[in-house]
C-alpha cells in the first residue's frame, strides 16, 4: 500500500503537479514508518526520500531537496543497490550542476562513471566467461564421449585377450611357468587400463582449462577497448544534444547545426568501434565452436593477426610481468584461400603459444637465474620477440602457395629432439604445463589441408615454424 501511494505521488511529480503529489508522499511516509518498511524489500523498492527530493526541488525549496537526495543516496549505499546508486549519483551531479556547485557536480559524476564502468566490465566479463565455459563444456563432452567409445573398444579387446589367456591357462594347467606368465599379463593389462583412464581424465581437464583461460583473457582484453570508446562517445553525444537544444531555444540555428555535425561524427565513431567489437566477438565465437569441417574463403593475414593478439593477451593475463615485441610482416596482396577457419586458427594459436612460451623461458634465464658454469658472455640485453609473416609464391606448375611463418628468438630446439616434437604426447614442458598434443594436432590439420609444416631452428638463437598451404587446398 505504501509503495502504491508513492507511485501515485511519482505520477503527479512527473506531471509537474507537486501540490497533488504531496498528500500521497505524506501518507506513504506514515504507512512506511508504521510498517518499518525498508528501502529494498520483498514487497518492492520504497524510494520515499527521492520522492520528497523531487517535491522540494519542484517547489524550489532547494535546501530540503538536497537533504532528501543525500538521504536517498545514503539509503542506496546501505542497501548496496547498484541501480539506485547509479541513479542517485547522476541526480546529485545534475543537481549540483544546476545550482552552480561544479566541484560537487564533478565529484559525483566521477563516482557515477567509476561505478558504471565497473558494473559494465563485470557484466561483460561474466557473460563472456559464462558463454565460453558453456561452449567449451559442450566441446569437451563430445571429446569425452569419443574417448569413452575408444575406452570401450579397448576394454572389449582386453576382455577378449583375457578370455584367450584363461582358455590357454585351462588347457595348459600343468605347465606352471606358462600359468605364471598368463597371470602376469592379466595384471599388466589391468594396470594399463587404469593408467589410461587416469591419463584421459587429466588430459581432458588440462586441455579444457588451458583453452578456456586463453580465450577468456584474450576476449576480455580485446573487447574492452572498443567498448570504452562506445561508452565515452555516447556520453559526449548526450551532452552535445543538451547543448544543441539550448542553442535551438536561443534561436542560434547555425551553432545547433555545428553541434549536430559533431554528434554525427561521434555516431560514426560509435558505429566503427561497435563493428570492431562485433568482429572480435564473432571471431572468438568461431574459434570456440567445434569445427564443422566446412571450408570458406579466409584472409590468413587477419586470422594470424587476431590469434597473435589473443595468444599474447592470454599469456599477459597469467603473467603481468611478461612483455614481448610483436612484429608482423604481412603480404598485403595475399589472396583469400578456402580453409576450415577454426582448424587453421587452432594451429596458429598453438604456434603462437609455443613461441611466447619459448621467449618467456629464455627471458627468465637471462634475468633471474644465476650464471651457470661454463656459460660466458651471457646476453643481458635480451628482448623477447615473436614475428609472424606471410607471403605467396607461384609453383612451377602455376599454382599459388601461401606461407605463414612464426618465428621466435627463444632457446631453439635441440637437434636431438627436433624429429620428435610432432609426435603425440611428446613435450619439453614441465609436468602439468603441456599435453604434447598441440603440434601433433597442428601437423594433422595442415596435412589435411594438403599442406605441410617446416621447422627451422638454431639452438640458443631462434625457432621458426612455417605453415605451407596451397591456395586451393583439397581437404582430406
Amino acid at each position: 500500500y505504501a509503495i502504491s501511494l508513492l507511485n501515485y505521488a511519482s505520477i503527479y511529480l512527473s506531471q509537474k503537479k507537486p501540490a497533488l503529489a504531496y498528500p500521497y508522499l505524506l501518507k506513504a511516509k506514515h504507512v512506511g514508518d508504521s510498517a518499518q518498511l525498508e528501502f529494498v524489500s520483498t514487497y518492492g523498492d520504497f524510494e520515499e526520500d527521492f520522492g520528497f527530493y523531487q517535491y522540494y526541488k519542484q517547489t524550489k525549496n532547494y535546501q530540503l531537496a538536497e537533504q532528501y537526495l543525500l538521504r536517498a543516496y545514503t539509503e542506496a549505499q546501505k542497501s548496496k543497490t547498484n541501480k539506485y546508486l547509479l541513479k542517485y549519483l547522476k541526480e546529485l551531479s545534475d543537481y549540483y550542476g544546476e545550482t552552480n556547485r561544479l566541484d560537487l557536480s564533478r565529484k559525483y559524476i566521477i563516482e557515477y562513471l567509476k561505478l558504471d564502468d565497473t558494473l559494465q566490465t563485470q557484466e561483460s566479463n561474466f557473460k563472456v566467461a559464462q558463454y565460453e565455459t558453456e561452449q567449451k563444456e559442450q566441446e569437451q563432452n563430445s571429446k569425452l564421449a569419443t574417448l569413452q567409445q575408444e575406452r570401450a573398444i579397448q576394454e572389449a579387446t582386453i576382455n577378449q585377450r583375457n578370455a584367450i589367456l584363461w582358455i590357454s591357462l585351462a588347457g595348459f594347467l600343468a605347465v606352471c611357468g606358462l600359468s605364471f606368465f598368463i597371470y602376469r599379463q592379466l595384471q599388466k593389462n589391468k594396470k594399463t587400463l587404469a593408467s589410461l583412464k587416469e591419463t584421459q581424465s587429466q588430459l581432458i581437464q588440462s586441455e579444457k582449462m588451458a583453452s578456456l583461460g586463453e580465450l577468456t583473457a584474450g576476449i576480455a582484453h580485446e573487447i574492452q577497448n572498443p567498448l570504452n570508446f562506445v561508452n565515452n562517445f555516447s556520453e559526449v553525444s548526450n551532452e552535445l544534444l543538451d547543448e544543441m537544444n539550448e542553442e535551438l531555444d536561443k534561436g542560434d540555428v547555425e551553432e545547433a547545426k555545428a553541434i549536430a555535425g559533431d554528434i554525427k561524427q561521434n555516431l560514426q565513431k560509435i558505429t566503427h568501434h561497435g563493428k570492431r567489437a562485433d568482429f572480435i566477438v564473432k571471431g572468438m565465437l568461431q574459434h570456440s565452436r567445434t569445427s564443422t569441417g566446412e571450408k570458406q574463403p579466409t584472409n590468413l593475414n587477419m586470422l594470424a593477426d587476431e590469434f597473435l593478439k589473443l595468444s599474447y593477451h592470454g599469456l599477459r593475463a597469467k603473467d603481468k610481468s611478461f612483455n614481448a615485441e610483436l612484429v608482423t610482416n604481412f603480404d598485403e596482396s595475399l589472396p583469400k584461400i578456402d580453409v576450415v577457419q577454426q582448424d587453421i586458427g587452432r594451429v596458429l594459436l598453438n604456434l603462437f603459444n609455443n613461441a611466447f612460451y619459448a621467449v618467456q623461458e629464455k627471458n627468465k634465464e637471462q634475468t633471474c637465474l644465476p650464471v651457470r658454469q661454463g656459460i660466458k658472455n651471457k646476453d643481458t640485453t635480451f628482448k623477447p620477440t615473436v614475428e609472424v609473416s606471410s607471403k605467396s609464391y607461384i609453383t612451377p606448375s602455376g599454382d599459388t602457395t601461401i606461407i605463414i611463418s612464426v618465428r621466435d628468438n627463444g632457446n631453439g630446439i635441440p637437434e636431438a629432439i627436433k624429429e620428435k616434437i610432432m609426435q603425440p604426447f611428446f613435450t619439453t614442458k614441465p609436468t602439468g604445463e603441456g599435453t604434447g598434443l598441440g603440434l601433433s594436432l597442428s601437423y594433422d590439420i595442415v596435412k589435411a589441408h594438403g599442406g605441410e609444416i617446416k621447422i627451422e631452428t638454431i639452438e640458443g638463437e631462434y625457432t621458426a615454424f612455417s605453415i605451407i598451404i596451397p591456395s586451393n587446398p583439397i581437404l582430406v
